[in-house]
């Protein structure tokens, strides 16, 4: 096993009775077993990042599910921390819609934007009511060829499970996905799942649920990734 070990961020407030907050540990254990790496991962309450200075000191950062968060400033400043700091971000169902809003705000400019849960009439909601709220349901995903998604499950083709009501606003898609945001996945309707930043080492979000799989025993291809980013970004 490697010496020194990685120190992650777990962006998001625990609560012990979130299917997701209990996989994500374990997935991550998982992936480190296989990688022959020892993890530190840190829950991170987002009432607490309150500046910059706390987060220095971590390797890479996951947000996790269950928003609405306590404190989305801090949950967006971790992830601008991520995004600009370069370090390796995932970003899962309530990491994925705040990291939507993140690149609206503060690569778009779009001082205005809002996520639709906690400004439902805002004119600006990047992220609004899915058509068919996706709770404790699971679907077939398509990944874009020779993305960073593809790469970590070696195959275009996955089945992933879902506990989320909330999505990128269809009315935005085109001017949010046509900079360095690009989609890398779509479900069997042909609405946006996954998503990652070009000239990022790795920065990938997916609406989907990806840690669910180790509570079945299964390591999640996108935590071995996180980590084996990790890895590379501390060589």
């Amino acid at each position: 096993m490697n010496d020194a070990p990685l120190h992650l961020a777990l962006i998001g407030d625990y609560n012990p009775d979130v299917i997701a907050h209990q996989a994500i540990p374990v997935a991550l254990q998982q992936a480190a077993r296989v990688l022959n790496l020892s993890v530190n991962a840190q829950w991170l309450d987002t009432d607490t990042i309150t500046s910059t200075a706390s987060l220095h000191g971590f390797d890479g950062f996951w947000c996790v599910p269950a928003s609405p968060y306590r404190d989305i400033d801090g949950a967006l400043r971790a992830i601008r921390f991520a995004r600009e700091q370069r370090r390796p971000f995932l970003g899962t169902c309530g990491g994925f819609q705040h990291a939507v809003l993140e690149y609206a705000r503060n690569v778009l400019g779009w001082a205005d934007a809002e996520h639709g849960e906690l400004a439902p009439d805002a004119r600006r909601a990047v992220i609004t009511p899915l058509s068919c709220a996706l709770v404790e349901a699971s679907d077939a995903i398509r990944l874009a060829p020779y993305t960073r998604i593809a790469e970590a499950y070696g195959s275009l083709d996955i089945h992933e499970g879902y506990h989320c009501r909330y999505g990128m606003n269809p009315e935005f898609a085109h001017a949010l996905l046509e900079g360095e945001l690009i989609a890398s996945g779509h479900d069997t309707a042909g609405d946006l799942r996954a998503m990652e930043l070009l000239n990022h080492p790795f920065f990938v979000a997916t609406l989907f649920q990806p840690e669910r799989a180790a509570l079945k025993g299964t390591t999640p291809p996108l935590a071995l990734a996180l980590l084996k980013a990790c890895q590379e970004a501390c060589a």
